[in-house]
């Protein structure tokens, strides 16, 4: 006979046993009919129990810290998977599990470094490559934000304001329309930003103009969209004001 409640089963595991990660040789002796006999049926669904909480267990153990940014080193489980695929489809390559695209970070220091490694990007260019600065204040949606090296990991998002470099007694400043910053422990923080360029390359009497177009269009939008979109004008070129005039 049919070991009863296979294809109830089947679905609702799925959600508890990660992807790739049982080789595919126990997934069939789990899940897939066939013809035994009522003790053998029993034993079976007595290993698939203990199975089961097992990988429960294991699962709970590894997902306390979701959120880690630390590269986890490479699972037995990967392994496995690659055994069982090449046994099973020998002429096909297996196909690639997340960590295989994935680089160690490097180890945090045990001592607090000198400097802080900033890195500005943009979609289609870098502005800063792993320059090291004695501190930058980014513009957090929560508020000014000033990065030191040694500071705890952070992601921020940002809002339009101005990026400021400090590197001695030169601070270099950049304009930014919005992003996010990612403050690593080993301080290295990446800036990734939407538009950003240095604020002295900004025409002031073009920002007043494009302040007073933007405002105009706001007052007399009438639909949502017409709306959102004179706003975040309005934003934009408020903030190039105040950047360069204060």
């Amino acid at each position: 006979m049919y070991w009863a409640g296979t294809w109830i089963w089947a679905p609702l595991l799925a959600h508890i046993i990660p992807p790739f990660s049982t080789p595919l040789h126990i997934l069939r002796s789990f899940f897939l009919p066939r013809r035994a006999e009522p003790q053998k049926s029993r034993k079976m669904f007595r290993q698939a129990s203990k199975f089961l909480l097992a990988r429960s267990s294991a699962a709970t153990m590894r997902w306390r810290c979701p959120f880690s940014t630390d590269l986890p080193v490479e699972t037995a489980v990967d392994s496995k998977f690659v055994d069982a695929w090449k046994q099973s489809i020998p002429n096909l390559e297996p196909p690639k599990t997340p960590s295989a695209y994935m680089k160690p970070r490097p180890p945090t220091p045990s001592t607090i470094p000198s400097k802080l490694t900033v890195n500005l990007a943009l979609p289609y260019n870098s502005l800063v490559s792993a320059k090291e600065v004695d501190m930058i204040i980014v513009p957090a949606t929560t508020g000014q934000m000033g990065v030191l090296p040694g500071h705890v990991a952070t992601i921020a998002e940002l809002k339009p304001g101005v990026l400021s470099v400090h590197d001695g007694n030169e601070v270099t400043k950049y304009f930014l329309s919005s992003g996010f910053a990612f403050v690593h422990a080993n301080s290295v923080a990446d800036i990734i930003a939407v538009e950003a360029t240095p604020l002295d390359q900004i025409d002031q009497t073009l920002v007043q103009k494009g302040l007073a177009e933007f405002t105009q269009k706001l007052s007399s939008a009438s639909s949502d969209e017409e709306k959102a979109e004179a706003q975040i004008g309005v934003d934009v070129h408020s903030a190039l004001n105040a950047a360069l005039t204060g």
